[in-house]
């Protein structure tokens, strides 16, 4: 019975007692169900492995950023509130200077050398320029000024285009992706940059 013990201790769930028609007692394996089995072997594999970093692409970085701002604009014209406008603008202010930071500092720069598409490459550059005119005008302005929606709206506009452009079959992140940049680690870094950005606050 000592080595019963032992037994019982080493895994109880597993094992029980079973007496046969002598009344001996015989120490019987117990199978668990088939899903239990199942949660049990996925937790030693969790437990034996550490999970899986998921790291978002340069190129999913840089959606997610779109989907954002867009439904900022979006809520931007539903609104009445002056006092939400003017919160939302300078949310999407401030997200699209940090969005044209880390593409002009990062991406575009690894898009040119890589000789994917020069003209492209160009074009981003000089849409990101007026974009920026608007963004300080927004910013400088405020919201008292009278051309302060007109403003927003045309940003809007001009951010649709400028997604479209890189988003589109054939478009910019299309054709990074086709000349197989390190999308990873282009990502890793612009994650790393933004977050930088984000801490310098405003």
């Amino acid at each position: 019975m000592a080595n019963l013990a032992v037994l019982r201790a080493v895994n109880p769930s597993l094992m029980r007692l079973r007496t046969t028609p002598d009344h001996c007692e015989v120490l019987q394996w117990q199978l668990p169900q088939r899903g239990r089995l199942s949660r049990m072997k996925n937790a030693k594999k969790q437990g034996s492995q550490p999970p899986k970093s998921r790291r978002k692409d340069a190129i999913a970085l840089l959606k997610a950023d779109h989907r954002q701002v867009e439904a900022w604009f979006k809520e931007f014209e539903k609104t009445n509130s002056q006092a939400k406008r003017t919160k939302l603008a300078q949310r999407i202010c401030g997200a699209l200077k940090i969005h044209t930071r880390i593409e002009e500092e990062i991406f575009y720069p690894a898009f040119l050398a890589a000789g994917i598409d020069k003209d492209m490459h160009h074009e981003a550059e000089v849409e990101h320029d007026a974009a920026k005119e608007l963004i300080a005008a927004i910013e400088d302005f405020g919201p008292e000024d009278e051309y302060f929606e007109a403003r927003a709206k045309v940003l809007s506009e001009m951010i649709k285009h400028h997604v479209k452009e890189e988003e589109q079959r054939g478009g910019m992140f299309a054709k990074a992706r086709a000349a197989k940049l390190d999308l990873k680690q282009l990502g890793e870094r612009m994650k790393q940059r933004k977050q930088e950005l984000e801490g310098d606050g405003p």
